[in-house]
């Protein structure tokens, strides 16, 4: 009976240490709405001028890696680490597995073309390196990821894919 006790207790202790040991940063991984990947430096030379610059070629694409959940992405925030942001204001319905592409610039949102735009020409992420969070509209997180374009980008293509 003792030896079962004392294995009881260690297994216990365990798993309770198993819990402690997880990283604050774990918890928005509970979230089915993840970011899939994220073209951070747009083909070309940089240009945010509405009319010809290349700004709707950065793009997050977001996606629902759930199995049943659909997700309206009305009220979810997306930034960066120096506090630019983009909030969903409208209706836009996600069915699981389902993405959409998080565009710089200006265009028509479509939910048939997985497309939203930011309406807004300026770049939003950095060329070198940024962090890009996710929070879902009660404020919590649902996902977060930091690159740099020489630690994260090994083919140089200034696209980074995250969930496979």
């Amino acid at each position: 009976m003792r030896i079962r006790l004392v294995a009881t207790t260690a297994v216990a202790a365990g798993a309770l240490t198993a819990l402690t040991a997880v990283p604050a940063q774990a918890a928005e991984y509970d979230s089915a709405l993840k970011i899939r990947g994220i073209q951070y430096n747009a083909p070309g030379t940089d240009s945010n001028r509405c009319s010809t610059g290349n700004t709707d070629e950065e793009y997050l694409t977001i996606k629902n890696y759930s199995r049943s959940t659909t997700v309206n992405l009305k009220g979810y925030v997306v930034k960066d680490a120096a506090g630019n942001k983009f909030t969903f204001t409208a209706n836009h319905t996600l069915q699981p597995g389902d993405y959409v592409k998080l565009r710089g610039g200006n265009g028509s949102d479509s939910d048939a073309g997985n497309v939203v735009y930011r309406d807004n020409c300026n770049f939003m992420w950095n060329n070198d390196r940024d962090t890009i969070y996710v929070y879902k509209p009660s404020g919590s997180r649902a996902d977060v990821h930091s690159y740099t374009a020489s630690g994260s980008d090994s083919d140089g293509n200034g696209y980074i894919t995250y969930h496979g």
